[in-house]
């Protein structure tokens, strides 16, 4: 699939600020599963200085900075990405990676360390719902990894209410589950509990989904990346109980879901109202 997108972002003040440093996470991957052919960021007003490198993650980051006052900033984000995986489940897991536990070989476990451990840093133990959820779908697949995961995928979304919230951290994931709704960063956010619950590797992804070509409204897009052992990062996507294939454009990844969010950084100004919106628009090119 071939998609052109635009993402425009727009910021409003009461009252002229100044501007810290932002971060953009705005620039779709490259890589096996996507490809991405052209991409343009338009600042108003424009940065003075921009900054670009590449995370621990392999996310292609911009810092912009500024100088003045303003009341206002717009960041408009247009790409033309390739995607490729029509197929998502053309893998062969590791002998050893089939089922639960798994045992890691120690060089690698290290090397996810940040991906199996607590969404909540500094808080005491696991989602106790998560922990609940994760038993049963352990229990009710006999611990094979692969039917498990979409267990999990088809409960999250034939379970809950999916519902649009533009802006705010995820819901906790014992939150979720019991009032059966919520965001995709919210379904999101539970998937990455129970997987990590059950020791596997989770990642949070930030992007684009294809949606209904006829809707009027488009929105950022969540879902998970599962480390597994033979296939690497696999994506599942709870919002729409799928396996991610082609029809979905991942921006960032992450082990937390405050470190992909398409732009972030605040600004200097005392009493000032701050509104932002912002308008996407995603078309297939074929």
């Amino acid at each position: 699939m071939r998609y052109h997108i635009v993402h425009r972002t727009t910021y409003r003040y009461s009252h002229p600020v100044e501007l810290e440093p932002h971060l953009v996470r705005l620039r779709p991957r490259s890589n096996l599963a996507q490809t991405l052919h052209t991409f343009e960021l338009a600042v108003d007003p424009p940065a003075t200085h921009t900054t670009e490198w590449v995370d621990l993650d392999g996310n292609n980051l911009l810092q912009l900075r500024f100088e003045g006052a303003t009341d206002h900033l717009t960041i408009t984000a247009t790409s033309t990405v390739e995607t490729h995986w029509v197929n998502p489940f053309v893998y062969i897991l590791e002998p050893w990676a089939t089922h639960l536990p798994i045992d890691y070989p120690s060089t690698l476990l290290t090397q996810l360390q940040p991906y199996l451990t607590s969404l909540t840093p500094g808080h005491n133990g696991p989602d106790p719902i998560a922990v609940q959820l994760a038993y049963e779908v352990a229990h009710a697949n006999k611990d094979n990894v692969v039917a498990l995961l979409s267990d999990l995928n088809q409960r999250i979304y034939k379970d809950c209410e999916h519902q649009i919230r533009a802006t705010g951290a995820p819901f906790p994931p014992s939150l979720t589950w019991q009032q059966k709704a919520g965001s995709c960063r919210d379904f999101t956010v539970l998937f990455m509990a129970v997987c990590r619950k059950l020791g596997l590797a989770s990642r949070f992804v930030s992007g684009y989904q294809e949606g209904d070509p006829n809707a009027d409204e488009r929105h950022l897009h969540a879902w998970v990346e599962v480390y597994l052992p033979g296939a690497g990062w696999r994506g599942y996507d709870p919002t729409h109980g799928l396996a991610v294939a082609d029809r979905n454009i991942a921006l960032v990844a992450g082990p937390y879901p405050h470190l992909c969010a398409p732009i972030s950084g605040h600004f200097r100004g005392q009493g000032v109202r701050a509104e932002m919106g912002y308008e996407l628009r995603i078309e297939h090119l074929g």
